[in-house]
């Protein structure tokens, strides 16, 4: 059996699949929040009553919201320009984007105490 450095379309096939997936992720994630706001940051604002961000949560609920919208472009984008161009620079920066989302996201569970929220995370 061939390893897998023996195939010269891992590292491509591998990028593709990641950008797909971080752009359906982050769009599908970053259109709910804009689509239903108002139930969202209901849910979030208990969610985050007895946390120091409390009085935060729609300026975050935005910037989170802006964050994974980027983050899904940039993939969707960069997917297809790897797959077209061979040229998978647009896909990194959309990864990098989707991490810093993650982190946010993951932050904001630990402040709110829902550890078990941030394990599934």
């Amino acid at each position: 059996m061939p390893s897998l450095n023996a195939c010269s379309g891992t590292i491509f096939i591998l990028q593709i699949l990641t950008s797909a997936f971080l752009a359906v992720l982050f769009l599908q994630s970053g259109i709910d929040k804009i689509v239903d706001r108002r139930g969202n940051l209901e849910f979030l604002q208990g969610h985050f009553a007895k946390s120091p961000l409390s009085g935060m949560v729609p300026l975050l609920v935005t910037l989170i919201t802006v964050l994974e919208l980027l983050a899904g472009v940039l993939s969707a984008i960069g997917c297809v320009l790897n797959v077209v161009m061979h040229e998978p620079t647009v896909a990194f920066y959309g990864a990098v984007i989707s991490a810093f989302s993650i982190l946010g996201l993951f932050f904001g569970q630990r402040m709110a105490k829902d550890y078990a929220g941030a394990a599934v995370l």
